[in-house]
């Protein structure tokens, strides 16, 4: 036991493999599929850059601005906590900037949304993309594709909907801009509209549900049914609407006389997109289709750098918000080995995942990760993040890790473990342990005892695991 903490402390929750295994597992790997070509008439990578930072100079003009009027040690930039801009703010920065207060609203929402500016609290600071704007291309379109995902944000959907009929559209409207994509031209809003129609069916057939006709008992289509009209038809209609005009808000496509045309942004946006997912289907794991809990189980054996490719995958064919919802459903549940995959996942969502985060951060079980993965966004160093944690948080995140290597990996591994505990001897280990309230802490130590190789050491712990069976 020593109190000296590894460099890189984290547990790495993946199965080591024999070493005989090593040059097999090399021969097998399969060919380095090349680097695809966009497809024929896309703009070079310099011009879509050129194009993204036309359409968020506004919103990088407010971000410069919070940073020499907002910076640390400066508060006022929200009044509600949520990072909202407050009217004191937004008029002095429409005083100084010659625009009209809704204008500076409407451009610093567009700047939290690209990841030009990151709210804390009441005050605000530049993101990192920001300090690149000018010199780096990679971080202009990834601003832009952060602003892309996040289109359903950038205009509030119209009144008198339900809430699911919102969510359908919005993770119907990936296989939309597919159709637009491959179009590759103006396509009628009427055609757009059908396609919605039919992706909305398929997602309720996928719950089993049943469409029933307003103001009957019946399933939708009993009275008539030769009529193939569906009865949701008309609703949908005004959602495509918001849909589209809250698309051509951010810069994806053009919308009117009754088309809509991806711009050359937005081709591009839905081509990367698609290739991740095609890239992920033809990948050995195949996650793309599964929930968030079956695809971090089969991530659980991969290299970091090869799961890291197939969280990005998955999270490519889904709506941001519903994906983060679901990654953390997966990590309130039992099994610790999918807790630490699920907030790895959350790692690559980056900027949108900030508000689930913040939010569970109350929450026993995840406050340690969810702090580890707010200061990692803040912008502390990885080798550093553990320093946020009390001792007490520090030791039952020990204790959850611990838990994921007795349920997924071998003896070796949990007693390597030892050493990334805080404490500087194993009695006080044990104390704390003890203290801490995990409900695995049982199962923990005596899979530790059964492990180690020190006689007098395994002795202490199973007797360490018999004082929590028993309450002592």
């Amino acid at each position: 036991m020593t109190s000296r903490i590894p460099r890189d402390s984290r547990l790495r929750l993946v199965r080591p493999r024999p070493l005989a295994a090593a040059p097999r597992a090399v021969n097998q790997r399969r060919p380095r599929r090349p680097a695809p070509r966009p497809p024929e008439g896309t703009p070079a990578p310099a011009e879509l850059a050129g194009m993204a930072r036309t359409g968020l100079a506004g919103a990088a003009r407010v971000a410069r601005w919070a940073d020499a009027a907002l910076g640390p040690g400066r508060a006022g930039a929200t009044a509600d906590g949520k990072a909202t801009l407050s009217d004191a703010t937004a008029e002095r920065a429409a005083a100084e900037l010659g625009l009209s207060a809704a204008q500076i609203r409407a451009d610093w929402d567009t700047a939290r949304l690209a990841g030009l500016i990151e709210v804390h609290g009441d005050s605000a600071r530049p993101g990192w993309r920001l300090r690149a704007w000018d010199r780096d291309d990679s971080a202009v379109l990834r601003g832009w594709v952060a602003l892309f995902d996040a289109w359903s944000l950038a205009c509030p959907e119209p009144d008198g909907h339900e809430p699911a009929a919102v969510a359908e559209v919005v993770s119907a409207m990936p296989q939309v801009l597919s159709f637009l994509q491959l179009s590759a031209g103006p396509v009628p809003v009427e055609q757009l509209l059908d396609l919605l129609q039919q992706r909305v069916t398929e997602l309720r057939t996928e719950r089993c549900e049943v469409a029933y006709e307003p103001g009957t008992g019946q399933p939708a289509g009993t009275p008539r049914p030769a009529d193939p009209a569906p009865a949701e038809d008309a609703p949908l209609a005004p959602l495509l609407d918001w849909a589209l005009r809250a698309l051509a808000s951010v810069g994806a496509l053009t919308y009117g006389d009754g088309q809509a045309t991806l711009t050359p942004l937005g081709s591009w946006a839905v081509w990367v997109k698609l290739e991740q997912i095609c890239v992920a289907a033809q990948s050995p794991a195949g996650n793309i289709e599964q929930s968030a809990e079956d695809m971090l189980r089969g991530c659980a054996q991969l290299r970091p750098n090869a799961a890291r490719a197939e969280y990005r995958a998955w999270l490519a064919a889904r709506p941001v918000g519903s994906a983060v919802t679901e990654l953390i459903g997966a990590a309130r549940g039992d099994d610790a080995l999918l807790r630490g995959l699920a907030f790895e996942a959350l790692r690559v969502v980056g900027a949108p995942a900030e508000p689930d985060v913040r939010a569970v951060v109350d929450e026993p079980a995840l406050r340690p990760y969810a702090l580890l993965w707010l200061a990692e966004h803040d912008g502390i160093d990885p080798e550093d993040a553990h320093e946020v944690l009390t001792r007490e948080e520090a030791t039952w995140l020990w204790v959850d890790t611990a838990a994921a290597v007795a349920d997924h990996g071998e003896a070796p591994m949990l007693v390597r473990h030892l050493e990334s505990a805080v404490q500087p001897t194993v009695p006080q280990l044990l104390d704390e342990v003890r203290a801490v309230g995990h409900p695995r802490t049982v199962q923990v130590l005596v899979a530790l005892a059964a492990a180690h190789p020190d006689p007098a050491l395994a002795k202490a712990v199973r007797r360490a695991a018999f004082q929590v069976h028993t309450g002592g």
